[in-house]
């Protein structure tokens, strides 16, 4: 599977997906954020093995790949997250 059609499988998903109720949101945010570190994590061990080793070079790719997927999607959800809590503060009291 390539980068592009699991961007846009990820983007669909993204967009069909309904709104968590306020008690699964916290366990939703706490799974992500272990996702996110996770993903970090390996790919870090695998370049390093990449660097040290001379591990597959395509594992390498792939990792950073993955890597960069991840943070694009926590730079999104920050963005996310910041744009709602500015809209929240231009309501009218």
């Amino acid at each position: 599977m390539n980068i592009s059609s699991l961007v846009a499988q990820n983007y669909a998903a993204s967009k069909t997906a309904t709104a968590p109720d306020a008690g699964s949101s916290g366990n939703a945010i706490l799974g992500a954020a272990k996702d996110f570190m996770s993903t970090m994590q390996a790919s870090e061990n695998t370049a390093m093995q990449a660097m040290t080793t001379g591990a597959d070079p395509h594992a390498l790719v792939e990792a950073l790949a993955q890597t960069e997927l991840a943070v694009q999607t926590a730079v999104t959800v920050r963005d996310r997250v910041v744009e709602a809590y500015q809209e929240i503060l231009r309501m009218p009291i």
